[in-house]
Order: C-alpha cells, then sequence, then structure tokens
C-alpha cells in the first residue's frame, strides 16, 4: 500500500461506532480514515487490510486503501471533545481508503444486482466472516452505477481469540440477513470461480501489506509475520469449502401436520 500524509482534517463520519474522518493528504487525494485509536483497535484495521487487498484481488470492487499518517495537530478545528480523545489517540499510522463522492448507501429495494455480483460478495464475506452487511446496514455503496464494499473491520474476528482459530475454518456462514440475500446469490458458480484462487501465494502477497506495527506484541505469537502466517493459515483452510457452509434461508422447523378434521374442512371449503 502507498503512504500519504493527512493535511486537513475535514470531518467525522458518525454514521459508524469507530467514528472515521475524512481527511485530505498531501498527494491532493480526500480519504476516509480509520484511526487506531478507536475502540475497536488496531485488529479492526488488519481486518480491513486484509479483506479489503483480498477482495480486490479476488475482483470486488473496494476503495483504494492507504498507510496514512496523522498528526492530531491538523484536526484541532475539531469542536467536539470524545473526536479531539480519538485524534489525540491516533497520531502516526492509519489507515485511509478512497473518499468516493456522491456515492450513495446501497439500498436493497432500490438497486438491482445480479445473481452472479451477488453470490461472489455472498462467497467472499462467508470467507471472511464479515458480520456485517446485513439488510439493516450494508455496508455497500453505489458509485456510478456499481457496488462498492466498504467496512470490513468486523471480518475475521477468529483474530480475537487465537486459541480457537482454527476452528474457524470449519464455521457456517449465516446469510439469512445479508444485504445481497434476496438477489439468488450465485454461490456454487462464485465457488468454483473464486476458491481456487485463494492459495498460498496470494494470501501472502494480501497478508504482506499489513503494517508491522500493527502486529507486534500479539500475545502467543514471536512476531509480525508469525502472525500473518496464522491468519493465511485460517484462510486458507477456510476458502476451499465455505461455499457448502453458506446458510441463505433460515431454517425452518418441522410442521406438524395439520389434525384430520381441520385439513378436511379446509378441503371442503376449496370445492365450494
Amino acid at each position: 500500500m502507498e503512504e500519504v500524509t493527512g493535511i486537513r482534517y475535514v470531518t467525522p463520519l458518525r454514521e459508524g461506532g469507530s467514528v472515521p474522518g475524512v481527511v485530505e493528504a498531501d498527494d491532493l487525494g480526500t480519504y476516509v480514515v480509520k484511526f487506531v485509536g478507536a475502540a475497536q483497535g488496531r485488529k479492526a484495521l488488519v481486518a480491513e487490510v486484509i479483506a479489503g487487498e483480498l477482495a480486490r484481488r479476488l475482483g470486488l470492487r473496494v476503495p483504494l486503501l492507504v498507510r496514512f499518517q496523522f498528526d492530531p495537530v491538523i484536526g484541532l478545528g475539531e469542536p467536539d471533545q470524545e473526536i479531539q480523545d480519538l485524534l489525540k489517540a491516533s497520531g502516526g499510522l492509519n489507515l485511509g481508503m478512497d473518499f468516493l463522492p456522491g456515492a450513495l448507501g446501497f439500498d436493497p429495494l432500490v438497486f438491482e444486482v445480479e445473481s452472479a455480483e451477488a453470490g461472489r460478495i455472498v462467497w467472499f464475506d462467508a470467507l471472511v466472516g464479515n458480520v456485517d452487511r446485513s439488510w439493516r446496514n450494508p455496508n455497500m455503496l453505489v458509485w456510478h452505477q456499481d457496488l462498492w464494499l466498504i467496512d470490513h473491520g468486523a471480518s475475521l474476528i477468529f483474530h480475537h481469540n487465537w486459541k480457537g482459530a482454527d476452528q474457524a475454518a470449519d464455521k457456517p456462514y449465516d446469510a439469512a440477513d445479508h444485504a445481497l440475500a434476496r438477489f439468488a446469490p450465485d454461490i456454487e458458480s462464485a465457488a468454483r470461480d473464486l476458491a481456487p484462487r485463494v492459495d498460498e501465494a496470494l494470501l501472502r502477497e494480501v497478508t504482506a501489506q499489513i503494517p508491522d506495527e500493527w502486529l507486534v506484541d500479539e500475545p502467543g505469537f514471536a512476531g509480525p509475520d508469525e502472525v500473518r502466517r496464522a491468519y493465511e493459515r485460517v484462510l486458507l483452510a477456510r476458502a476451499g469449502t465455505v461455499g457448502e457452509r453458506i446458510v441463505l434461508a433460515p431454517k425452518q422447523q418441522e410442521k406438524q401436520a395439520p389434525p384430520e378434521w381441520l385439513r378436511t374442512w379446509v378441503e371442503g371449503k376449496a370445492a365450494k
């Protein structure tokens, strides 16, 4: 990832719990910056990097990610004390995402999505265990009539408990509330196309994008590269069979047959 430096803090975005901010940088670009000092901490940024860079390499649309150097001094004009505290706790390296001007939040009742694209996105979300793409909060944008994926900080939840991480490879993915469930996602085709591409080389390329400083001092690991290998191991094991573990519809409880008298009454009413 390229590295830029913030030069002007524009405004906070209060839609998400992490309270990212719109910041202009020295490359004349404008970015949505997710701060290391937010409550979710550096692991949310690691998840953003892995999910975002992996999605991009699989052909999904994700805003460009950059290493973002931030000096809290440029945010001194922000009047909200809570925001000021966040900025002061986030000096140094953060994560920037290209700001998409004029983008609209995805509404599944307004914007149609083809079955093939829906299948690829649902399969990808299942791979990274994204629990934050429901119809209530799609975390997708429509920009120039294309669908863009954002906000992957809640993915890879296994890294909050590394002792049980290897079991995450076999965990089902409940997509019943997924924002794209209503578009008949073609999971089978997506799995045939995407699963073979998630190999060791691709995952090694993706995890190399994570800054060392976000991986140091991880309990149980000797250093950043060992943490990277752990992410790769879980995702590689999951990729091969995750398509079979996606649940698109809520489980239906077995219905008891109606009593004979009721069935007879219904049939008689229908015959009249």
